[in-house]
């Protein structure tokens, strides 16, 4: 029983780092893009130190809650750094900036199947460590706490699970 709890809690462990390794993989990117931004549009500036501020404190969080906290604040400053890019059409057009946001769409999904992973793994290892008889033991054992999920906001999740308007 203890090795299963110790094989389920180090591959939750394994999960969080990949999501971790993807964070920081969108957190690489965004000084770029900013910069790139910037060049088009030098009047934003309360935008830029947003997404500056935003992203410095997402690379400081630690742990599953202050992670999802931190990345919650940094989705909506990155959403106001790409509302404002709307606004210059010669920057859309720019080769830097639709390369800048192609690798940022592939590393948000790499980060979405990541965050699914560690939620799948820390929902077998609470499931395991709640079950008869490992609940009575797990606590003896080192292992007295749920791991926690990953989670969006629910004005993401909302955002999502509309439908999308396409126009021509």
């Amino acid at each position: 029983m203890y090795n299963g709890l110790v094989r389920s809690n180090q591959h939750t462990n394994e999960t969080w780092s990949d999501v971790t390794v993807q964070l920081k993989r969108r957190y690489d990117l965004i000084p770029n893009l900013v910069n790139t931004v910037k060049g088009y549009a030098k009047h934003e500036k309360e935008v830029f130190e947003n997404v500056t501020k935003t992203r410095a404190n997402a690379l400081g969080a630690q742990g599953v809650q202050a992670s999802a906290k931190a990345e919650n604040q940094f989705s909506q400053a990155l959403k106001s750094l790409f509302a404002v890019a709307e606004n210059y059409p010669q920057l859309k057009a720019s080769q830097n900036f639709q390369q800048l946001q192609a690798d940022l769409t592939d590393t948000e999904d790499k980060i979405m199947a990541a965050r699914r992973t560690y939620n799948q793994a820390a929902r077998d290892f609470n499931a395991k460590r709640r079950m008869f008889p490992m609940n009575t033991m797990a606590g003896m054992m080192g292992f007295a706490t749920d791991k926690q999920y990953f989670e969006v906001v629910q004005a993401e999740q909302s955002q999502v699970e509309q439908s999308v308007k396409v126009t021509f």
